[in-house]
């Protein structure tokens, strides 16, 4: 008998037309491309990423939809939390890679220490860990 698969989340991020890459996630985070499907200019149209394993996606933003990149909603459309071992080292590589610094890492005493960096597709990057 096959069994079910776990429930998880799998986000997925809207980027604007036309991006041709996303090595930023690949720099920043370690992402790792698993399968890319590309319009015919050779822009992304969805790219399916892990990071250690946690799965997501990017989507080719659909404005007729309401579907829109951070860009273009002039604002946060959502706050993608990575939980991590160390978030001062995840923090300085995201910020070498081309991440803006929103929150400098701090700890909290709710038990984690974390920060926000906003990527150069305007997602912001809640970077945390239990300590």
């Amino acid at each position: 008998m096959k069994e079910s698969p776990k429930t998880f989340f799998a986000p997925e991020l809207l980027i604007n037309s036309g991006v041709m890459e996303l090595d930023f996630y690949k720099n920043a985070f370690g992402a790792v491309e698993l399968r890319r499907f590309s319009n015919d200019d050779g822009s992304i149209h969805v790219s399916e990423m892990t990071i250690d394993g946690a799965l997501f996606h990017f989507h080719e933003e659909r404005p007729d939809a309401g579907h829109l990149s951070p860009e273009h909603a002039k604002g946060i459309t959502t706050i993608i939390g990575l939980m991590v071992a160390d978030v001062d080292a995840m923090m300085t590589r995201a910020l070498a890679a081309g991440a803006t610094l929103r929150s400098p890492a701090q700890s909290y005493d709710y038990g984690y220490r974390q920060g926000q960096v906003i990527d150069p597709f305007g997602h912001v990057w809640q970077i945390e860990m239990v300590i």
